[in-house]
């Protein structure tokens, strides 16, 4: 493999610009299928990639391609990273299958833990590659995306090594034998987006209180409970067991703030993308994370009351279309049975 590849990102929401961009900087050509709003926004402020840690980088719409045409964005394209939101991968699935080359090599970069599937499925005759985002990006207009915490990519070890092919010192990817069980880690971190999203906090405020902090311990806890039954054993991607993260959580504040500071920056501006959805009034991935812990102790004739408690809040969050109800951890937990 040569040491620059054509890549295709589908589905440029805020982790695909980001990801795009600081990809095209290390010297990819890339490609962006993007909505018109968007494409019309980098086309008059160009593409700038920030992060926390003081990287920038600003592309003008000449570096970069844009398109909502699958046909222009897939076509020739070596590596295409899937973004889209859970819901929107088997339509994504089917242009890929209608548009893009044999050899392309598709991973996914989403949320959730099944989006690999329905790929491989829809794309019998393509390398599809699990892969994991740790961080969180916010979108802050005018063409800017911002990375607000720390973590590097994760992806599914193949013989190719895409990973290695794709990393440079500002964006790091690493391959790793168990994508399954780091995927399944990040949904229990992700658990927190609903959280962050109902609160209305920026993360960091939000996870420097004991009493939401303990909220979202009991969500683990619950959720490992439930993934338990499934036969699914989690991997943490910092050096605790996924188990030992609710003990954590829980301690008291100065105690917490330093051990998660060795292990997690975030921005003090960073919010979870649920809450970006709720701000910009459209539908998120809660089936996906609190929901399909619910799915799963219905299967295994447990109960996850306390997800199926927050499904129900951010379901009428979306329909309220005001963007983050502000609840508090007790708020939250007097809600009534769902």
């Amino acid at each position: 493999m040569t040491s620059s590849k054509s890549i295709s990102v589908a589905g440029a929401g805020s982790i695909g610009c980001f990801v795009g961009g600081m990809l095209r900087a290390g010297g990819h050509p890339v490609s962006l299928l993007a909505r018109p709003r968007l494409i019309e926004d980098i086309n008059r402020h160009g593409l700038k990639v920030t992060s926390f840690e003081g990287i920038e980088h600003r592309l003008t719409p000449a570096e970069i391609k844009l398109s909502d045409d699958p046909a222009a964005i897939f076509a020739g394209a070596d590596i295409i990273l899937v973004t889209v939101k859970s819901d929107d991968t088997p339509e994504i699935a089917d242009l890929i299958a209608q548009q893009a080359a044999k050899n392309a090599v598709i991973v996914s970069l989403q949320n959730g833990t099944g989006n690999v599937s329905v790929l491989r499925d829809a794309l019998p005759d393509h390398d599809v590659l699990a892969g994991m985002v740790p961080f969180n990006v916010l979108s802050l207009g005018d063409g800017h995306f911002h990375r607000a915490t720390s973590g590097d990519i994760l992806l599914e070890k193949d013989d190719p090594d895409i990973a290695k092919l794709l990393s440079r010192p500002e964006l790091v990817f690493r391959s790793v034998e168990d994508i399954e069980g780091v995927q399944w880690g990040k949904l229990l971190i992700n658990l927190n987006n609903a959280l962050n999203a109902l609160s209305g906090l920026p993360l960091r405020d939000q996870l420097a209180q004991r009493s939401w902090r303990t909220l979202f311990a009991d969500q683990i806890r619950e959720a490992l409970a439930v993934i338990k039954a499934e036969g699914i054993a989690p991997l943490s991607t910092t050096p605790l067991p996924a188990s030992f993260t609710p003990f954590i959580l829980k301690l008291p504040n100065a105690l917490f703030t330093r051990i998660a500071a060795s292990m997690v920056k975030i921005d003090p501006k960073a919010r979870s993308s649920m809450w970006e959805d709720l701000q910009r009034g459209r539908r998120t991935e809660i089936d996906h994370l609190q929901g399909l812990i619910v799915a799963l102790a219905e299967r295994h004739g447990l109960k996850a009351p306390l997800s199926a408690r927050i499904v129900a809040l951010i379901r009428n969050a979306e329909e309220a279309g005001k963007g983050s109800p502000g609840l508090t951890p007790e708020q939250i937990r007097a809600v009534g049975q769902c």
